[in-house]
């Protein structure tokens, strides 16, 4: 793992009063204490998890303000001299922050090099109230990327593009693909909802994207088109087939990755990591000239991972010395705390309302 000694990692935890918890917005910097734990007289804490740059004390007015805003996680990979940053906000999670609704599902919302990037959009249900909490205005995204089509990712469409967002959206052609999960003789459809289809085939022709190769969004951000399947130890993460009598195997051929340049690295963005995620990882690599990867932030799909496979994926991981380890939706509480036991402190599980902050790359 690369020496991190510059980085400073904050995670506010507080409970709201008197605002139902809701997020008064992005904004503000957060309030920077010193190492030690910092309760205010209302019991809300806020919690310094890594040694700060510099032991600043907190007011009894900035502990006032605190109670104002709720929740708020905030990993902060930034050094002192900062001249920009790269954000990414988990807008839905199975798990969320106070004051913020979760569901089964995911979405993040990227801010790189003066653009803005949905990264899925969940199931639906609370993508824009979530966005709204968090002072996010979804109509300011440059892109919109469905990692593959499951309903989990893709349900936020039809909400979404009733709203009337210019953006460009950019899938593989799969995504529109009828598929579905078996168990024990159950079958489960998990394909696009019918009205995030119908949002679909309404979508402007020259704002819709068919990924089906790599691709650059810009000079600092681009997309895995397929990967690569190349580890022996990974398979596209349970039952999943194309056809209710389970013939088809699904191969997830639309399961793509955002990666984004930072300044220390590649920042990795995952959907459910169907691929697998060590598959994904190498091949954000290669597109990358081998730069080294700094954070991996999503779904790794380790929920039914055996213990083999997780024991493999841990070991690829230490050989690729991210800094940062995110496991959100669909990794499994099992397949976290092998990471964070591997890991310790680099592996910090996601909800939705976490913001992490990287320095981006410079001039």
């Amino acid at each position: 793992m690369r020496p991190c000694g510059y980085v400073e990692v904050l995670i506010f935890l507080w409970r709201a009063r008197g605002h139902g918890g809701r997020m008064s917005g992005t904004t503000a910097d957060p309030v920077r204490g010193t190492g030690r734990l910092v309760t205010s007289p209302d019991n809300d804490q806020w919690v310094r998890v890594f040694p700060p740059r510099s032991a600043r004390g907190i007011s009894p007015e900035l502990q006032a303000e605190g109670n104002k805003r709720g929740m708020r996680r905030e990993v902060d990979m930034r050094s002192d001299t900062v001249s920009g940053e790269t954000r990414v906000t988990i807008l839905v999670d199975n798990e969320a922050g106070a004051g913020l609704a979760a569901e089964h599902g995911f979405a993040l919302w990227v801010e790189a090099g003066g653009r803005r990037i949905l990264f899925d959009t969940g199931q639906g249900g609370v993508l824009l109230a979530n966005a709204q909490i968090l002072g996010i205005d979804l109509a300011q995204a440059d892109h919109l990327v469905l990692s593959h089509g499951h309903y989990d990712h893709s349900g936020g469409l039809a909400p979404l593009l009733r709203q009337g967002h210019r953006t460009t959206l950019h899938c593989h052609p799969d995504v529109v693909s009828p598929r579905c999960s078996i168990r024990n003789r159950t079958v489960k459809s998990l394909q696009m909802p019918g009205e995030a289809l119908a949002a679909l085939h309404r979508f402007p022709e020259g704002q819709l994207h068919w990924i089906q190769q790599p691709t650059l969004l810009d000079a600092f951000a681009g997309l895995t088109g397929p990967i690569a399947r190349e580890t022996i130890f990974e398979d596209g993460g349970g039952p999943f087939f194309l056809d209710q009598a389970g013939h088809r195997p699904d191969p997830f051929d639309d399961d793509l990755a955002l990666w984004v340049r930072a300044r220390d690295g590649l920042i990795v963005c995952l959907g459910c990591a169907h691929a697998g995620l060590i598959n994904t990882l190498h091949q954000v690599r290669r597109l990358n000239n081998g730069m080294h990867i700094q954070a991996v932030i999503g779904g790794f799909h380790l929920l039914e991972a055996s213990p083999e496979r997780l024991e493999q994926t841990i070991a690829a991981l230490r050989r690729l010395g991210p800094e940062l380890i995110i496991p959100c939706h669909c990794t499994g509480e099992a397949a976290v705390e092998g990471l964070r036991r591997a890991f310790g402190k680099a592996c910090r599980p996601g909800m939705a309302g976490m913001t992490c902050r990287f320095e981006t790359v410079g001039p």
